[in-house]
């Protein structure tokens, strides 16, 4: 173990030298005083390690790793411990790579199913969200590297990411959209957070003292690096006294403005001191790790690839389900979908892995034993309307014994960078699966998606089996899934629409060129729905798998529960088939001490099980007074109320199998309503109201500032041939011109970087002061812009 190596030992320059990175993955060393550069690389489910050209945007190449099912898949399971294997999987490849921080896992909350990097997210339930955080960051950080959580916080849609201002009242903010990064850093200590692009109620991210040191620090006892996401520092002074410790890349050109401050008494050094300290002991801790033996990546191929592809499996979910399903060995399978031989397997943008193989749902079910018929059925990139494939599709399909049907979102749909335009799936495979289901009786449709879409035929096919995103292994996965091999056990982390106005967020998503307002307060995916009586296309928690299981009645431990306090729900559940079946076990709060406005049900324990052919196992659930406190806007703290609390055991949001009512005997008895109410559909003054001030202006978009996009300045002479230069530096590779998502992705961003982020990205090609002198030109203030670029000289 490193001797802890004091950060007031160094030179002021020394301490602001650590406060940057090196370059675009590594934090600068200092080898006098044997403090080693830290090692960073995207990793929600897979590294994409850049060991030599290096961009942000998943563009450059990365040295190949194992393409685990992203964490909307993963989720799906409902199952810790599998989330946990996984993490240290990932874990493992980082050590044998030589990366010390693995910049994941994302968890924000999934707030409307529209946005591009939903299939990087968890939940739309925070304590969910949390606990599987918790074991992916346990995991990573058992094979001794550290995990970074992000993108902290309220960072929920792709649309302006760089500058949108997230307008969200205190109660919301906290029960919502921070709850489940405190259990995340409460439970599993990441070594990072990172802090996100967005403002959060005019405070940018990375600047917000109330949100990095009175929140994540003092509030949740976090002790690690605060990291920027790249680019996302608006102010350095600013965030350093925030707590935003490391920011990335390197080259961004801070270091001056921070020596102003400090000069102009502005910044404390003891803030610079500290925030140097953390960097310090993320490097020690790195460097200790190091001298331990590092697995290879040889030893690591097979057993990762198998476990990718018993995760996918695992997290899939049948969604309905006539009996066809599991299919017999032996059976002709009609297999319709061009995604069969070029599989949707991961999303785009930063997290995109270079799998170390790819195996397709047609070699695997050839394998399988199965006699395999093939019909493209659309043209994978786009999929653009085709008459004569659906055909062909339907004609294969009818001389089959079953048909399986695979359709979903191509890559072009949802991605980081953007936000989809519609929950329909494309036009083309909504009439491929009409087709073939009118030919072919026993059509079962596997749906490759990163989040929730329309199904229209839902009620016309066999069987809908939704794998998300399986990773490299998909095919696989899918294979072994319609087979019974491993059963398809998951059981959904999201509410699935059955219309897109029925989500409660999409009359104020994405907002607009400023800010988005998030009116729906608490009432958001299956709060929403069961308070409001919106049935939805399928419910948060629903899952089929294979077989039934019996509950028998549930008891609960104690009758009370005090503050500090917990109780076990414990329900008896057989499995009276003749294949073993896993079972989550829900449990949901229904609050009637009418303290305070809640909804209808809210997710507060799970516990998943898997129960042998004919057996019965008790199933026990832990319910902590924790999860059934509200956040009081009185006090600005958690409350827990007095009153009666039903607790509903459930199979998902809708399928109760028992109410058991216990008392709660918190502090919080008399009405906790006042400013904070959280009304759904708040009128303008209700809004106001609920946010305990006037409903803040949009920043105006003249005059432009640092702040203002290459978008905003499009229209200006200096805007327009600006947007033409940096897209010619851009590292764009003739495979990313051919991909419409990647370029789709790098358009978008660069419409919507900052003029700030010119100097924050480029690694010193772009100086502040050229940054300046563009926002005076785009102003039509030539003086001012000459004058900067002189000084620059």
């Amino acid at each position: 173990m490193t001797t802890r190596i004091d950060a007031t030992t160094l030179s002021t320059d020394e301490q602001l030298s650590l406060l940057s990175g090196a370059d675009f993955w590594r934090t600068r060393a200092l080898p006098e005083h044997g403090i080693p550069a830290v090692m960073m690389a995207d990793g929600p489910h897979g590294l994409r390690a850049q060991l030599e050209a290096t961009d942000h945007l998943g563009l450059a190449s990365s040295v190949a790793a194992t393409c685990f099912p992203p964490a909307a898949t993963l989720a799906s399971s409902w199952d810790l411990h599998l989330v946990h294997e996984v993490g240290e999987a990932v874990g493992r490849e980082a050590r044998a790579l030589g990366v010390d921080v693995v910049l994941g896992p994302g968890m924000n909350i999934k707030r409307h199913p529209l946005c591009g990097r939903n299939f990087e997210y968890y939940s739309e339930d925070p304590l969910l969200s949390g606990l599987l955080a918790s074991s992916a960051v346990r995991g990573i950080q058992s094979a001794g590297v550290g995990a970074c959580v992000k993108h902290f916080a309220v960072n929920n849609q792709e649309h302006r990411r760089f500058v949108i201002d997230a307008i969200v009242d205190e109660r919301t903010l906290h029960e919502l959209y921070l709850r489940g990064f405190e259990v995340a850093v409460r439970a599993s200590a990441p070594h990072m957070v990172m802090a996100a692009y967005n403002r959060i109620n005019g405070d940018h991210a990375t600047d917000a003292r109330w949100l990095l040191t009175d929140t994540l620090r003092e509030r949740w006892g976090f002790d690690g690096v605060v990291v920027s996401d790249w680019g996302a520092t608006a102010d350095r002074a600013a965030g350093v006294t925030a707590g935003m410790d490391l920011e990335m890349p390197g080259g961004a050109g801070t270091e001056p403005a921070l020596r102003a401050a400090l000069a102009a008494g502005s910044l404390d050094p003891a803030h610079v001191a500290l925030s140097a300290q953390r960097v310090i002991d993320l490097a020690v801790r790195a460097q200790d790790s190091r001298a331990t033996q590092a697995p290879t990546m040889a030893e690591l191929l097979d057993p990762h690839d198998a476990l990718a592809r018993r995760a996918a499996a695992a997290s899939s979910v049948v969604l309905t389900n006539d009996g066809t399903l599991p299919l017999t060995p032996g059976t002709r399978v009609a297999l319709i979908g061009a995604f069969a031989e070029h599989p949707r397997f991961q999303g785009s943008g930063s997290s995109l892995v270079t799998p170390t193989r790819l195996t397709t749902a047609r070699a695997a079910l050839e394998a399988a034993g199965f006699t395999v018929s093939f019909a493209a059925g659309y043209e994978p990139v786009r999929s653009r309307p085709d008459a004569a494939l659906v055909a062909e599709a339907a004609a294969v399909a009818a001389s089959a014994d079953v048909a399986v049907v695979m359709v979903g979102l191509p890559g072009i749909a949802e991605s980081e960078g953007f936000d989809r335009e519609h929950l329909a799936l494309p036009a083309q495979h909504d009439a491929l699966v009409a087709a073939v289901a009118e030919a072919q009786p026993r059509t079962v449709v596997a749906l490759s998606v990163g989040s929730p879409v329309l199904l229209p035929w839902r009620d016309d096919v066999a069987a809908i089996l939704l794998s998300y995103l399986g990773g490299q292994a998909s095919g696989g996965a899918l294979a072994d899934a319609l087979l019974g091999v491993i059963e398809p056990a998951g059981r959904l982390a999201e509410t699935w629409p059955a219309a897109q106005h029925d989500v409660a967020a999409d009359p104020y998503f994405p907002g607009d060129l400023a800010q988005v307002h998030y009116r729906e307060g608490v009432f958001e995916g299956y709060r929403h729905a069961t308070t409001a009586g919106v049935a939805p296309a399928f419910t948060f928690g629903h899952g089929l798998g294979y077989g039934s299981s019996d509950w028998g009645p549930a008891r609960v431990s104690a009758p009370t529960v005090e503050p500090g306090g917990s109780l076990t729900i414990s329900v008896e559940v057989t499995n009276p088939g003749e294949r073993p079946r896993a079972e989550v076990v829900q449990v949901y709060a229904h609050d009637r001490s009418g303290v305070v406005l809640r909804p209808r049900r809210e997710l507060v324990g799970f516990a998943r099980a898997l129960i042998e052919p004919r057996s019965t196992v008790t199933v026990e659930v832990e319910v902590t007074a924790e999860s059934l406190r509200f956040w009081d806007v009185r006090v600005h703290d958690w409350a827990l109320p007095r009153g009666t609390v039903a607790l509903e055991v459930a199979r998902s949001s809708e399928t109760i199998e028992a109410v058991l009512e216990i008392e709660v005997l918190g502090a919080a008895s008399d009405s906790a309503e006042g400013p904070g109410s959280p009304e759904i559909a708040a009128s303008d003054e209700q809004w106001a109201r609920r946010l305990g001030r006037a409903i803040p202006s949009p920043t105006p978009a003249r005059p432009f500032t640092r702040e203002s996009t290459l978008g905003d300045i499009g229209g200006t002479l200096t805007g327009r041939a600006l947007r033409g230069a940096v897209l010619r530096m851009a590292p764009v590779s003739d495979d990313d011109r051919r991909d419409p998502a990647s370029m789709a992705l790098i358009e978008r961003s660069i419409d919507e970087l900052p003029l700030r982020g010119l100097a924050q990205m480029s690694n010193g090609r772009m100086s502040w002061a050229i940054v300046d002198a563009v926002v005076a030109f785009a102003n039509r203030r030539p003086l001012r812009g000459l004058g900067a670029l002189l000084r620059r000289r």
